[in-house]
């Protein structure tokens, strides 16, 4: 093989769904390896709804933006074919930032060796990005204390199911947003959540009513919407929230008013957004504590699996119609 194939941004979005125009599929010549260097096949890469973050201009983020010309952004699981590198050898698997494309050149800088005996579906439904966010989302911003109430939108996503997981594990009351009776039923009668609201069908402000009549302690953001203000309504004095995505914001070139600070005010609630770059020199010791709830067989996933390196383009606009279920893959 003398070529391999990557997908480059040459647009921005300009709002709404995603299209093909933005980016350009190439052939690239296969690289030679330096020495201090390692080549990685991908298996298996990630769709992740920070990439929408990730396409826009703005350079006041958390993370530098795909520059034009350069291959789009991603994380992925593979295995390296060939090393001059003293820490990995052909034949590692491993996971890290490899970006659409079939095969990555490393110097290691981010690349996480994976000795768990899963399939590559399973380490990067878990224990790639989604299991690492909603490990450090939930134990180390929300700070969650059995008997607590929390409520996880997004919930039926590949960090939101896991949240919701590890919270019920850890015995709290747990609320999940979902957008389809499916996802509901999903979340509740195989994850284990206490309950689940439609928040395309349900009467909001009924449901939560209902369904946390003693109030919401942790609220886990993921999407934004409607019901953020609701929720926030309801949260009790020192309530932690920890945002994660606003996927619903995303494509709009405004975002929409977020809750009073008031009630924020009143309540001594605790705010903080939080993104996974700030906390890579972590990713060890997050393993550590998820791990053990997987191994006792307390964290379910489900993938929603692509085909093949192009139908990322397409695929990202799942994350708008909601009609990815799981976490959100390419099969390479």
């Amino acid at each position: 093989m003398s070529t391999y194939t990557a997908i480059n941004l040459v647009k921005r979005p300009q709002g709404g769904p995603i299209t093909s125009d933005i980016f350009e599929v190439v052939q690239k010549p296969m690289p030679t390896v330096k020495p201090g260097e390692l080549l990685v096949k991908q298996n298996y890469m990630s769709l992740d709804p920070a990439m929408f973050g990730w396409m826009q201009p703005e350079t006041d983020s958390y993370i530098p933006p795909v520059n034009l010309g350069d291959v789009m952004r991603s994380s992925g699981v593979g295995e390296v074919v060939e090393s001059n590198h003293p820490d990995f050898k052909a034949g590692d698997r491993v996971m890290g930032m490899m970006g659409w494309q079939e095969y990555f050149v490393s110097e290691g800088k981010g690349l996480n060796k994976i000795d768990a005996p899963l399939p590559d579906e399973a380490i990067l439904s878990v224990f790639a990005l989604p299991g690492l966010t909603a490990t450090q989302g939930l134990f180390n911003v929300g700070k969650p204390k059995a008997g607590e109430t929390i409520i996880v939108t997004g919930a039926a996503g590949s960090v939101g199911s896991i949240v919701g997981q590890l919270a019920k594990a850890d015995g709290l009351h747990v609320i999940g947003v979902v957008g389809s009776d499916e996802k509901a039923d999903w979340i509740v009668n195989e994850l284990g959540f206490d309950s689940a609201i439609n928040y395309k069908t349900a009467d909001l402000a009924a449901e939560l009513d209902k369904l946390a009549p003693q109030g919401i302690d942790l609220f886990f953001e993921n999407t934004a919407g409607p019901i953020q203000n609701l929720i926030v309504d309801r949260m009790n004095p020192h309530g932690r929230v920890m945002v994660c995505g606003l996927i619903a914001d995303y494509s709009k070139q405004t975002p929409a008013p977020g809750p009073s600070w008031m009630n924020i005010l009143k309540r001594r609630i605790t705010v903080q957004g939080f993104t996974m770059p700030d906390h890579y020199g972590e990713v060890p010791s997050l393993l550590e504590k998820l791990t053990p709830y997987v191994l006792q067989g307390k964290i379910k996933h489900r993938a929603h699996v692509l085909e093949g390196l192009e139908s990322s383009i397409d695929g990202l606009n799942l994350f708008f119609s909601g009609g990815n279920k799981g976490k959100l893959m390419v099969k390479l």
